[in-house]
């Protein structure tokens, strides 16, 4: 293989790219839209920047690999600083709890909410730390092509556990409703409910505490644009607001791209970084509308509402990162992944970036954004045009009531983001927005194949293939996708 198409520039994509590019595969990236980084786009209003998110950086390691390539340092493209606490972790009932690796002033806050807990969630992370080894550091990276490749994981998979779910395992450890949230919440992050996500994804945790949570200065863009200096560096190509409107064929081999200009590039194989069903449907061959319909059947994981607004004046006391948990919690996740309601209490994630980086907000302002998890659009019939500034002032009221009292006096510049924006600017399947939902039975080999089964040049990238959403998975997913493309 001399030379490579990528279809999008999310971070499985860039990452993807970047591996190929730095082996010598002259790479091309073909982007629909106007800007690279996929669901990390980011936009500047009023002098606010925002980020579209993913704003949670874990393992830095996966992305310091990328520049390691070509001995180079991601330290030299961004910079990263970390975040502490993690996030702040709020409750209606006025409870408060900030998550950290700072073991003494996590067992204090514990011992508070149920002293025997203490030891419960130390044998907790011990469960983490097994399934960390077993689902992260020996499986995130390799490809699932065959059955057999998922029975060889199957013992270790057994012995944990992992088709139990990550609340019923945090469950099994602490007793504390507090805690049992506080410590189960993070498959959302990645698109999963906590009542069915395999416990596999408990590995989360042990991530986090060593790796710790970080941020980019200057927003998640800023890492996206070190990521395409790179490959640039390194003599790659990428193609801005082009959409690819056809994967051309010959046989069974994909032959290359046809986009919306008319621009049409040839490659010895193609890797989509785009949704999977959408991929499929853009296929020039039998395979292309037999593996659509099949794909579309599938599980998928819920869509975001994003409130992007900026503030008059500071907020010192707001952390960078906050989970605002609303009054239900299991009630909330079945209105998101079975019911299709769309709650008037939601949970809300709540993103500070000027906490860290005062330069994301005109001098004296703030930035923020407030993502509540909602149905996606196979579930709840929304008209998102007419209904979103109705949903923005119930995401208001909340930050009124418990958070920024004068918040709705203090707003300079507002804007959201719905299901039907992920659908139309990203092409996501019914406007997920985190691709297939991630449960057992559509997690490693029954999960989308990192290479196609039939058209043999035709690979997967990113949050819909395995190992799944969030920025570790999508770049462990290019690293088991380099290794099939490169092998």
């Amino acid at each position: 293989m001399k030379t490579a198409i990528v279809i999008g520039s999310g971070f499985g994509g860039l990452a993807l790219a970047i591996r190929l590019q730095s082996a010598g595969i002259q790479t091309t990236i073909v982007e629909a839209r106007d800007k690279p980084g996929g669901r990390a786009y980011y936009w500047e209003r009023d002098g606010h920047v925002f980020d579209g998110g993913p704003t949670v950086i874990t393992d830095p390691d996966c992305l310091k690999a990328l520049w390691k390539l070509s001995n180079q340092k991601l330290s030299d493209d961004v910079d990263l600083v970390p975040v502490d606490p993690f996030y702040a972790l709020d409750w209606p009932d006025g409870v408060r709890f900030d998550y950290t690796n700072d073991d003494q002033r996590l067992f204090t806050q514990i011992n508070k909410l149920n002293p025997d807990d203490v030891e419960g969630y130390k044998k907790f992370l011990d469960y983490s730390a097994g399934v960390f080894h077993e689902g992260y550091e020996k499986l995130g990276t390799k490809a699932f092509l065959s059955l057999g490749d998922m029975l060889k994981a199957a013992p270790s998979l057994a012995k944990y556990q992992a088709w139990r779910s990550v609340y019923s395992i945090v469950a099994q450890y602490v007793k504390e409703p507090h805690l049992r949230q506080a410590l189960s919440f993070h498959t959302l992050l990645v698109g999963g409910n906590p009542m069915t996500c395999s416990s596999v994804y408990a590995l989360i945790h042990k991530l986090e505490r060593d790796g710790g949570v970080w941020f980019a200065m200057g927003g998640t863009n800023r890492l996206i644009a070190g990521m395409v200096a790179l490959f640039e560096r390194l003599g790659g190509t990428i193609r801005l607001g082009d959409a690819v409107t056809k994967i051309e064929t010959a046989g069974d081999k994909v032959t290359g791209v046809t986009t919306a200009s008319g621009w049409t590039g040839t490659a010895d194989a193609i890797a989509s970084n785009g949704d999977v069903v959408a991929t499929y449907g853009l296929i020039d061959h039998p395979r292309g509308p037999k593996m659509h319909k099949k794909m579309a059947k599938k599980r998928f994981s819920p869509s975001l509402f994003v409130l992007h607004f900026g503030l008059e004046g500071t907020c010192p006391d707001v952390p960078h990162h906050m989970i605002m948990f609303g009054p239900r919690y299991k009630g909330l996740l079945k209105d998101i992944y079975n019911k299709g309601n769309l709650a008037t209490d939601p949970s809300l994630y709540l993103h500070h970036p000027t906490k860290t980086d005062p330069s994301m907000a005109p001098e004296g302002c703030s930035t923020f954004y407030a993502l509540a998890p909602v149905p996606h659009m196979g579930k709840a019939d929304v008209d998102w045009d007419k209904f979103g500034a109705e949903y923005a002032e119930v995401v208001y009221d909340t930050l009124e009531e418990r958070l920024i009292p004068d918040i709705r006096k203090r707003i300079r510049t507002q804007f959201h983001y719905t299901p039907k924006d992920f659908q139309t600017d990203l092409f996501a399947h019914l406007g997920s927005a985190f691709s297939l939902e991630p449960v057992l039975t559509q997690s490693a080999y029954f999960r989308t194949h990192n290479r196609d089964d039939k058209l043999s040049n035709l690979y997967f990238v990113g949050a819909g293939t395995h190992p799944g959403a969030g920025i570790p998975g999508v770049v462990g997913s290019a690293e088991a996708t380099a290794e099939l493309m490169l092998g």
